[in-house]
């Protein structure tokens, strides 16, 4: 198993009122992950130039950001910029890896899976921000691709709580995958200790 810290970059956290709630929980769950022995990796949304952007990366920006003009929208997260980086208190080790996505399903065009795969990774526990619309995509494709996906429910932030609720019923009611919590989830990455 491993440990997806999902879009915890400083852009995306202070846009919930209770980020640092998030920070905080994915932190616990990042050490207890490296304690333990598992590996950790994480996602990070990135725009592209509007010169590269396609249909549905604007369109996106158009909802995102709340406009009707194509021409009134800003790459949001442009890669090296101060937003698309991860939040100081998760920087990746040297044996960590940040894979960078244009998709809602961290598997959608990133090498994420082939590199699960290739070190024998069977399922993965997943935290982060947000729930309604990019971790449940990415459960619900890690389920497709033969995953056990855990999702830390108390560890994923949303901009849309009710949203949210629903992605976790929705979830529960597909099946494939499991819910925990920070605590259950901490407690057994330690008890594993290599």
């Amino acid at each position: 198993m491993a440990l997806l810290i999902y879009d915890m970059q400083v852009g995306i956290v202070r846009q919930l009122p209770n980020g640092d709630d998030y920070v905080r929980a994915c932190v616990q769950l990042r050490d207890a992950a490296r304690e333990g022995g598992f590996r950790v990796v994480y996602t990070r949304h990135m725009s592209l130039p509007f010169a590269m952007a396609g249909v549905t990366q604007l369109r996106t920006a158009l909802a995102w950001q709340h406009v009707d003009d194509i021409a009134d929208i800003h790459p949001a997260f442009p890669p090296g910029s101060p937003q698309h980086q991860l939040v100081p208190e998760l920087t990746p080790n040297d044996e960590e890896a940040v894979f960078d996505k244009i998709t809602m399903s961290a598997f959608a065009g990133t090498p994420l899976d082939i590199a699960l795969r290739d070190i024998g990774i069977q399922g993965f526990a997943v935290a982060g921000i947000a729930m309604e619309v990019g971790i449940e995509p990415t459960v619900r494709h890690g389920t497709d691709l033969g995953y056990l996906p855990i999702v830390v429910a108390d560890a994923c932030g949303a901009g849309h709580p009710a949203a949210a609720e629903r992605s976790l019923a929705a979830l529960e009611f597909a099946g494939g995958s499991l819910t925990t919590d920070v605590a259950t989830l901490t407690k057994l990455l330690r008890r594993h200790r290599p």
